[in-house]
């Protein structure tokens, strides 16, 4: 059987941005603080992510002195909470057997503060082939690919957050979609990236990025995989930040 993803090593650039984006969180990985403390800071790295998450989508991250955020940063911060400690595994679990089904549970978590009818919660809309789009990318991620783990987490991203198949809260669903592929893969097992904040201080970029993808020319994919493995890199720089702090003084 033909890997589909198969054709997008071969774009200039690809490979070799894939092998820096691996090695740069492996690094990451092989910090003194992340070789028994990374559960503290995949937390930070999870707070982190979800706030800039919810900036890219539109979103203050200003909480009010009650403590109730922006709906859209609400549901970015549950769903950093359905990504980190013990809960990660589980949801890891989920997204290995039955993708469609983690899926459905990040949109319930990121769209809980945005949707009138809360039966729409988790259920992708219909037309634009939603469901068929879908189908394919659950079996990528069930072993139809063996692009390498950065390759795949910006096909992901790219395509969820295109095809925007809930029509709330997509974005955040689609960039905590690419954690869960890189996490799931080996690629960042303790969740310490942030790529979020790169894509948050690129906005521009990042914009035209998706509209790239979403046009399927090779020109517009390999772009948005580029910059999503250059993504990666600085993320790993954010983290090896977080370690560096949290380091005993």
């Amino acid at each position: 059987m033909t890997d589909p993803l198969a054709p997008i090593l071969d774009l200039p650039g690809v490979r070799d941005a894939a092998d820096r984006a691996r090695d740069a969180l492996a690094e990451v990985h092989r910090h003194k603080t992340n070789r028994r403390g990374w559960p503290a800071t995949a937390a930070e790295a999870a707070v982190r992510a979800a706030r800039a998450s919810a900036v890219i989508a539109g979103s203050s991250t200003a909480v009010a002195d009650d403590g109730t955020a922006p709906p859209i940063l609400a549901g970015a911060l549950r769903v950093a909470q359905a990504l980190d400690g013990d809960a990660l595994t589980s949801t890891v679990g989920t997204w290995r057997r039955a993708p469609l089904q983690a899926l459905a549970r990040l949109h319930l978590l990121a769209a809980a503060d945005l949707v009138d009818d809360q039966d729409q919660l988790g259920r992708p809309r219909a037309g634009d082939d939603v469901a068929q789009r879908l189908s394919i990318l659950a079996d990528l991620v069930t072993g139809g690919t063996r692009a390498p783990a950065p390759v795949v987490a910006a096909i992901v991203h790219g395509e969820l957050v295109s095809l925007r198949p809930f029509g709330t809260a997509d974005g955040v669903v689609a960039r905590a979609a690419s954690r869960l592929v890189a996490v799931a893969s080996g690629f960042d097992p303790h969740n310490l990236g942030v790529p979020e904040e790169s894509w948050a201080k690129r906005l521009a970029a990042y914009r035209t990025g998706v509209e790239g993808f979403a046009g399927g020319t090779e020109r517009g994919v390999g772009s948005w995989v580029l910059l999503c493995c250059g993504s990666f890199e600085a993320g790993a720089a954010e983290a090896t930040t977080i370690a560096e702090n949290a380091q005993p003084a």
